[in-house]
């Protein structure tokens, strides 16, 4: 591989890809490298574009890499992941996505990953997003993520947009049901003229399921970003869904939330804080010794962490 794709796969996924028990490495709309083994397995799609990947009944701490890179200028690049996760199986999926991109035409890359959970399945999934490059032409990226989650299981997801991408949009819908968790993270930086929106759907149709979702952004430079969440609550059930975010010079956040209670038991917590960094932190750093902007760029990180 050149140079260009294993220093965006430094940036969107943690460690080596190679080292995981199964992984998919996708590289300019073609698998590149598989592997797989007796208890996780990765199969193309017969009738689109995109892999099926199969985790057996029981299986314990398997990792999985399925990262994409995007190096040529102008490809448009459309794939569809299904996870089929087994009865009390333990993964851990990660999917990081980055676009190199020189030219003058936009390229893009939509992910769409269907989760099917049974019974006691527990998934930790782990997406970075990153866009770089000299060229004019847009990194756009757009992944839909739908959880389907039965009685018992629970799913963590790490989400980050790193930097570069101009424009994004993130849709998320999870069904939930008897005793079921979803804990959501998500991080957002934006710059110049970029912009991202995220839409969250989680519908709580079982009894003691509950989900957390939790947003925290930074808009900087002129971008723009849109939070919405709907969030139903069918059952006895919980729901906290926060988000934060940080403005600088002439970034705009709008957030828009919605919940639903359609169970006398169900309770549906709705919290948004958006605002500048505030002149406290900024003195207390700087008399530190920082300057002015080591102490913003401190503070933005610590944030997004």
């Amino acid at each position: 591989m050149d140079k260009i794709v294993n220093n965006i796969l430094d940036e969107v996924i943690e460690k080596d890809y190679k080292q995981a028990d199964a992984y998919n490495l996708r590289v300019n709309g073609q698998t590149l490298k598989r592997q797989t083994n007796p208890y996780i397995d990765i199969i193309n799609k017969d009738n689109n574009e995109g892999i099926d990947i199969h985790v057996k009944d029981n299986t314990l701490f398997g990792i999985i890499h399925i990262p994409v890179v995007l190096t040529e200028r102008g490809l448009k690049d459309k794939v569809y992941n299904d996870f089929y996760i087994g009865k009390n199986a333990n993964v851990i999926i990660l999917s990081g996505c980055g676009i190199h991109n020189d030219g003058h035409e936009d390229s893009q890359h939509d992910g769409i990953h269907r989760f099917y959970l049974e019974e006691g399945a527990k998934v930790k999934y782990i997406e970075k997003h990153y866009g770089e490059g000299s060229g004019d032409g847009s990194k756009i990226l757009n992944p839909i993520t739908e959880i389907n989650m039965k009685k018992g299981s629970s799913m963590t997801i790490d989400t980050v947009q790193i930097k570069g991408v101009d424009d994004t949009l993130r849709e998320t819908k999870a069904i939930l049901e008897e005793d079921t968790t979803l804990v959501i993270s998500e991080k957002i930086l934006t710059n110049n003229k970029q912009c991202a929106k995220t839409n969250f759907e989680v519908v709580l149709n079982g009894h003691n399921a509950s989900t957390h979702v939790t947003s925290r952004s930074v808009a900087t430079g002129k971008s723009y970003q849109e939070f919405k969440s709907n969030i139903v609550g069918n059952n006895n059930c919980y729901a906290h869904v926060e988000c934060d975010a940080i403005l600088k010079e002439e970034g705009v956040v709008k957030a828009i939330p919605e919940i639903c209670a359609n169970n006398v038991n169900a309770n549906l917590i709705h919290e948004a804080a958006i605002g500048k960094i505030a002149g406290e932190q900024l003195i207390k750093l700087m008399s530190l010794g920082l300057t002015e902007k080591e102490a913003e760029e401190t503070i933005i990180n610590g944030f997004l962490k």
